[in-house]
């Protein structure tokens, strides 16, 4: 859905400089073998301080441009009920990058970088080996080219993030079970289980449940949903899953679904009335998938109906519009189901999700198809339109 800060790092820790760098050829020729991706070039590699990161972090988010997404991506979080409402997107973002991040590929450099603030063996080579593997499929896919093909709020850049990461995951590993004379099978079974939970990410454990979850998806997920290609298809896998990307979050969740080429719906958001659209400029827009309904629901509702609901969509976009002159947000959003039946539940669903997230929502009107009235943001309306689910929130009367 949203635009999703690339985080760059698994949790992680390093050893001594000299010796990570003397380790960073040998991992590549190995992830070269598993992968049957030649080394076209050496990966340069360099230390970085953690407070130096921290203040790169910081004054990207300080970029006029950045600055302007976030201010977007924040509203619109905050209009959905992902986050609180004094919530600061930008400050928190930058406090949990800099806890989880240990090294990083940057894609624009062409470089590593290894935090100085790592220790230790095991944990830090299969840091390094996720890392490398980025380098190395930069190489013959180039990432941010990738990465970049749509809108950044776009379910289906989160879906390629899946890939990117989960392919990086899948490849430490195995390079790890190879080096250590482990049954990769046994590794990955081992790591589907594991709780990402964690006492020593305190900034982490305290963060909304869609930062956390955005966090983990495209590690978890994606190792998943590559582990179930490579299944299918081997080492071909690879490449094929850069050449021929998956369209949307609910792929990921549902290898099946890619394997079967089911293709997302594209629903467009209602438009506000002709007499009003002179008085709104549109301050962002993108796209809703499987993963962030799951996650809306789970937020607000109980796990397994909230699972369950989400995992019959079939596509949903939103728009954000702001008032020119009094500077409000209005959020435009639809989404589309498998069935009727499915577009009922989820109207329901959403209803629950609005009380839940406001102190306050006054009903106006309410039918089988329909409901309007009042809430914390405004005037809303929600409808249902065969299939689909529609809403209009945060108008108010001029």
């Amino acid at each position: 859905m949203l635009a999703r800060i690339v985080l760059l790092a698994l949790l992680i820790s390093s050893a001594p400089a000299q010796s990570l760098f003397e380790q960073v050829d040998g991992i590549v020729k190995s992830l070269s073998e598993i992968t049957g991706w030649k080394v076209k070039r050496k990966v340069p590699s360099q230390m970085l301080a953690k407070d130096s990161f921290r203040k790169n972090m910081e004054s990207r988010m300080k970029d006029k441009s950045s600055k302007q997404e976030i201010r977007a991506e924040e509203i619109t979080l905050k209009m959905f009920g992902f986050v609180p409402p004094d919530f600061n997107l930008a400050r928190e973002t930058v406090d949990l990058v800099s806890e989880q991040a240990a090294a990083y590929y940057d894609y624009t450099k062409k470089r590593l970088f290894i935090l100085d603030s790592t220790t230790g063996d095991l944990e830090q080579r299969l840091t390094l080996a996720h890392e490398l593997a980025h380098a190395l499929a930069d190489q013959h896919h180039p990432l941010g080219k990738y990465l970049n093909k749509g809108s950044p709020d776009d379910d289906a850049e989160t879906a390629r993030e899946a890939v990117m990461e989960g392919q990086a995951t899948f490849l430490g590993w195995a390079y790890l079970a190879q080096s250590e004379n482990q049954d990769l099978n046994t590794v990955i079974q081992k790591l589907s289980k594991q709780n990402a939970s964690d006492s020593s990410f305190p900034v982490f454990n305290k963060e909304p449940l869609y930062m956390r979850e955005s966090l983990v998806f495209p590690y978890d997920s994606g190792l998943t949903f590559q582990y179930a290609m490579y299944k299918k298809h081997g080492r071909d896998s690879f490449d094929e899953l850069f050449t021929h990307p998956p369209q949307s979050t609910q792929q990921i969740m549902h290898p099946e679904k890619y394997l079967q080429g089911d293709k997302p719906d594209d629903p467009k958001p209602p438009e506000l009335d002709k007499s009003m659209r002179k008085k709104f400029k549109v301050l962002g827009e993108g796209s809703m998938g499987e993963f962030d309904h799951n996650v809306l629901f789970r937020t607000w509702l109980p796990e397994a109906e909230s699972i369950e609901a989400a995992s019959h969509w079939r596509g949903g976009n939103f728009r954000l519009y702001e008032n020119k002159r009094e500077k409000y947000p209005v959020l435009a959003y639809i989404s589309a189901w498998d069935s009727p039946d499915a577009a009922e539940h989820v109207f329901e669903l959403y209803q629950k999700v609005m009380q839940k997230r406001w102190k306050k929502m006054t009903v106006e009107h309410r039918s089988r198809d329909e409901i309007d009235g009042a809430g914390d943001s405004g005037h809303f309306r929600v409808w249902i339109s065969g299939s689909q689910v529609e809403s209009i929130e945060g108008l108010r009367s001029e």
